[in-house]
């Protein structure tokens, strides 16, 4: 076990991020002494693993403690500790809100993204998906189109602002499409941004335009079951 740690621990040090099919990754989910023996070589090194069971990968981050140590001499954390600039961190959101706030409803009612939820009866104890069953994509066209003049211009919003999130594995663009990257849906905080999204900028957003906002738990994403099969969390 203690090289399978090892290993584990080298190659999220190196990728970033792991995906949660990996074989030592879904060790790590659901072999608790595998997972204490990992928590500990990480958090020895100031790290934690960051494990969001909507997400398709996993990550490292920096230990809640550690923040200010490492980061604190620099200006740049006050925005972003991976040093994003405030427009790149504007549209890091809004791609956000439109991949990652739609695939939450769709994991939450188990709902594949060609699924209208008809015809399938048992589709509330299906296991949760992931990855482009549920996540939609982004026309890139259609993103400079609405954004690239709040943002400066096309240039420089596909030069400069989508190309860091793509080589920070926020975002991967293919074909004209925006899709998800493998950090989008597990490094940021997804309750704290829906309420602030949903609640906040969107709800003042509806109701100036004379709409009701959502109701509270239109989109709230409850805790996975702690007694619940692993499996079901994973595909």
């Amino acid at each position: 076990m203690e090289q399978q740690i090892r290993t584990l621990t080298a190659r999220l040090l190196a990728s970033r991020s792991l995906p949660r099919t990996d074989p030592l990754v879904r060790r790590a989910l659901v072999d608790e002494a595998f997972r204490v023996d990992l928590d500990a070589r990480l958090s020895a090194v100031g790290l934690q693993l960051i494990d969001n069971p909507y997400a398709a990968h996993v990550a490292v981050a920096l230990a809640d403690d550690v923040h200010e140590p490492v980061f604190g001499a620099s200006r740049e954390y006050a925005a972003s500790n991976v040093g994003l600039t405030r427009d790149q961190l504007a549209l890091l959101v809004v791609i956000w809100a439109l991949i990652v706030l739609p695939k939450r409803e769709r994991q939450i009612n188990r709902q594949k993204l060609a699924d209208d939820g008809q015809g399938d009866m048992f589709g509330k104890d299906a296991p949760l998906a992931h990855g482009e069953e549920v996540a939609g994509a982004l026309s890139e066209a259609s993103l400079l189109a609405d954004f690239a003049p709040v943002l400066g211009h096309k240039t420089y919003v596909q030069g400069k602002l989508l190309s860091r999130l793509a080589q920070l594995g926020f975002i991967e663009r293919r074909g004209g499409m925006i899709h998800e990257g493998p950090l989008l849906d597990v490094l940021l905080d997804y309750r704290l941004m829906a309420d602030r999204i949903i609640y906040g900028t969107l709800g003042e957003v509806l109701s100036e335009a004379g709409h009701p906002p959502p109701a509270q738990d239109a989109f709230s994403a409850p805790e996975p079951d702690a007694d619940a099969d692993p499996d079901d969390l994973t595909d």
